[in-house]
């Protein structure tokens, strides 16, 4: 006596060695022995065990699913009940297990129901279930004709719209992505890679940028139709001539200077700020796009405004104009102390708008050790930095000592880089930096005074931060700071304009102290002032990478920070050196280039030679 019997949601047979009535013990075809329940039969049968269930499989594949579904009814039924309906007479064993056998491999047609009983499907579910397998059948042919056109080099066109998706916030269960994932393997590159392989991709540079973009300007980098922004004409014009000092990119003019010489000796000097925030009203739509971005973003080449253009021309301090502007002015003694304090609202003469590289050949420590600056604003230069000077001593001179790190400037131009070190701490550094830092700090000091609502830049421990109640910048040695002077090109500095110019005019201020809506400004900018940060260290680290490139460079020398960290000296690249060991901070060492990746911004490098050990 043989059995057909189920086991682990399949069907095998036995001979049956002994029968137990509530089991039994069998034994294989291949000689196995197992014991089983007696349950677990469906059949039992006298015919040959050797071959049986190759030739039920045969049998099997021959029968016609739908046609034996159409011979079922709507109730449940046995596998041998049909076998006797489908063959017309009394099966044979062997007919039956085909019978059993076909059930059991088209689950969408029969349900099982039990231990050798099934039901018919009915017929909705059955049409839908069969749809769904077509489905599958046909994306598995559009998947697979995906995957040819990509790993030929062609973009397959329903990925068009899709690339910046697929590249930063795929859906894994579509099918684009399981093609692309599927060429990703073929070709054995990553995704970004295999766009560049089809000319979807540019260069790595747009990798980056547009995972930017993608993350954080989902509507674009650009902008929609913008109404005309108002621009009070009402303003007084100041009896000043006014300049500008700013990197030759730079047209968001947010700053300048006037000096003013006094029939009492002593200097008036001006400091005069864009003043956007007279006609970008609190909630309006200009408003709006500013407190969308928050901040200009800066990289490399390029920058993506906080602003649209139209509203940067109404109210940058360009040159031949006159601007309105929220100024602060100081009446300076011979001695440089301030007599004198006083913010006004008014228009200003931009007499001109100078440039660094205009004025680094002429206003020089040199230039001023002999008295003489070659410029026509010659005079007002050295009465700045002379200015700016006591300010600096004023503060006690934390700036001193040389110890400030490089900083670089980057020049691009289509695919090529100039990376040029900029020189800090000279005398146009030092007025700009000095005057920006007192002006932020004195209308700090005005809108806590007046307990006007505002958000002040604090720092203590080395951590600097945002919040709405004054406190000191340990770092610059102000008793506070308030972010006023760049209101073109950050929203903290666009929100206290408003908050002054409300001061300054005797008009309510648009947020009171502790405002929830000034607290959600400072939470906002921070964050996507970080992201921002993040993102131009980024594209500085990239075109740091290009520029090894372009220069075919093979061994760089660098300074070791500490442990394996060097940092390189003409670059303003970090890296981690695992072949360095035992060089004391300080040591001057050459690193040997092997393996530089701009699509994940990542450079290896092994070390060459220790030059100099600190």
């Amino acid at each position: 006596m043989n059995v057909l019997y189920e086991e682990a949601g399949g069907y095998k047979v036995g001979a049956v060695l002994t029968d137990q009535t509530t089991s039994l013990h069998v034994e294989a075809p291949h000689g196995k022995r197992t014991k089983i329940k007696a349950s677990a039969v469906v059949l039992r049968f006298d015919e040959p065990l050797g071959t049986f269930m190759e030739r039920a499989q045969e049998a099997a594949a021959v029968i016609d699913v739908d046609f034996l579904w159409q011979c079922c009814s709507g109730g449940e039924f046995t596998f041998d009940a049909l076998a006797r309906e489908y063959f017309g007479r009394l099966p044979l064993a062997l007919e039956s297990a085909a019978i059993l056998l076909t059930l059991h491999a088209a689950p969408m047609y029969f349900y099982k129901r039990g231990r050798g009983r099934y039901q018919a499907a009915p017929a909705d579910s059955l049409k839908a279930a069969l749809a769904s397998i077509e489905k599958k059948r046909l994306q598995a042919e559009q998947k697979d004709r995906y995957v040819a056109e990509i790993v030929a080099g062609r973009l397959p066109e329903a990925f068009e719209p899709l690339i910046s998706k697929l590249l930063y916030a795929p859906d894994k269960n579509s099918l684009e992505w399981k093609a692309l994932e599927s060429a990703c393997a073929s070709l054995k590159l990553t995704p970004q890679r295999v766009f560049a392989h089809c000319g979807a991709l540019a260069s790595a540079h747009d990798y980056h940028l547009n995972r930017f973009a993608f993350e954080h300007f989902p509507q674009g980098t650009g902008w929609a139709e913008v109404a005309p922004v108002a621009v009070p004409a009402e303003l007084s014009v100041a009896s000043v001539r006014a300049f500008s000092i700013d990197d030759a990119s730079t047209t968001e003019i947010d700053d300048a200077f006037s000096v003013t010489e006094l029939a009492n000796g002593n200097l008036r000097i001006g400091i005069h700020i864009a003043a956007p925030g007279l006609g970008l009203t609190l909630g309006s739509p200009h408003d709006e796009l500013a407190r969308a971005r928050l901040s200009t973003v800066y990289f490399p080449g390029q920058k993506i405004t906080m602003l649209p253009d139209a509203v940067i021309d109404a109210y940058t301090l360009a040159a031949g104009r006159e601007p309105p502007a929220l100024s602060l002015y100081a009446e300076v003694a011979a001695d440089g102390s301030i007599v004198s304090e006083e913010t006004r609202v008014e228009r200003v003469v931009i007499a001109a708008n100078l440039r660094h590289h205009e004025l680094d050949g002429v206003f020089t420590s040199e230039a001023l050790a002999a008295g003489n600056i070659a410029h026509e604003y010659g005079r007002e230069l050295k009465q700045l930095w002379q200015f700016a000077q006591q300010l600096q001593a004023g503060r006690g001179n934390p700036d001193a000592g040389g110890n400030q790190r490089a900083e670089y400037s980057f020049h691009v131009e289509g695919e090529h880089v100039d990376i040029v070190l900029r020189e800090r701490g000279t005398p146009v550094d030092s007025v700009v930096s000095e005057l920006m830092i007192y002006a932020n700090a004195r209308w700090g000091a005005q809108l806590a005074e007046a307990g006007i609502g505002a958000i002040y830049r604090v720092q203590g421990g080395g951590v600097a931060r945002l919040t709405s109640v004054p406190g000191p910048h340990e770092g610059l040695r102000v008793a506070q700071y308030a972010w006023s002077s760049s209101p073109l090109r950050r929203y903290v500095d666009l929100v206290n304009q408003r908050q002054l110019i409300a001061l300054a005019s005797g008009a309510p201020a648009p947020f009171q102290s502790g405002d929830e809506r000034l607290l959600a400004a400072v939470r906002d900018f921070e964050l996507a002032y970080d992201a921002y940060g993040e993102f131009q260290r980024n594209m500085e680290r990239y075109w740091c990478l290009r520029w090894i490139e372009q220069e075919k460079l093979s061994v760089l020398e660098a300074t070791v920070i500490r442990d394996n960290l060097v940092r390189f000296d003409r670059l303003p690249l970090v890296l981690r050196v695992l072949s360095l060991s035992n060089a004391a901070p300080g040591s001057a060492v050459r690193i040997a280039v092997s393996r530089i990746d701009p699509w994940e911004l990542t450079l290896h490098g092994e070390l060459d030679s220790i030059v100099t050990v600190s």
